[in-house]
């Protein structure tokens, strides 16, 4: 039994030394923010951010001509990426509007005035140079009490960036770093 736990276990070793790959992880850079855009709440909840299985993936996936997501497994994002857009968004919408923004579970005492939940049907670099987000995005007004209904909208969004394919995986960063700061200014002017 021992001789097999050992056997085992030097293989193990083997195979982890052999499948060592580099690996690469990216952060995204928030864009400058230098607008200001007021909104009717004082405060608003970021609820988690519901991302496609392939963009929810630690892997960076892009998109090749004929239309297939592939990814390396030694290039990744440097955060788990529902929670890195959401706190992008977060981010993005308190620089934006002043207002007091955090992602869920709320941190204050008192109730948000407002909370938003984003859910994303496609996030990808695109072949073309081009990153894209697209999904729908919805809004509810809550009253002191902190229950839901006072107001709710919602609306679709499809949104992109440039990005230059020879710049590699910084430059996908960079261009899905303005995408979700578009999304942020698009929710505070039309949603908030």
């Amino acid at each position: 039994m021992r001789i097999f736990q050992a056997a085992t276990a030097l293989s193990i070793l083997a195979l982890a030394g052999c499948s060592s790959v580099p690996v690469a992880r990216y952060s995204v850079a928030p864009p400058p923010v230098s607008e200001s855009i007021k909104i009717a709440y004082g405060s608003v909840e970021i609820r988690d951010i519901s991302l496609p299985s392939y963009a929810a993936s630690e892997e960076l996936h892009i998109e090749d001509e004929t239309g297939a997501f592939s990814s390396d497994n030694g290039v990744l994002w440097a955060d788990a990426p529902e929670r890195a857009v959401s706190l992008e968004l977060s981010r993005n919408l308190a620089q934006l509007t002043g207002a007091r923004v955090a992602n869920e579970p709320w941190p204050f005492q008192r109730f948000p005035d407002a909370r938003v939940e984003v859910r994303v049907a496609e996030l990808i670099a695109g072949h073309g140079g081009e990153f894209r987000l697209n999904g729908q995005y919805f809004v509810t007004a809550l009253d002191s009490a902190g229950l839901d209904g006072v107001g709710e909208r919602s609306a679709l969004f499809s949104l992109t960036a440039p990005f230059d394919p020879a710049g590699g995986p910084a430059a996908i960063a960079n261009a899905r770093g303005q995408v979700i700061f578009d999304l942020a200014k698009l929710i505070a002017r039309d949603g908030l």
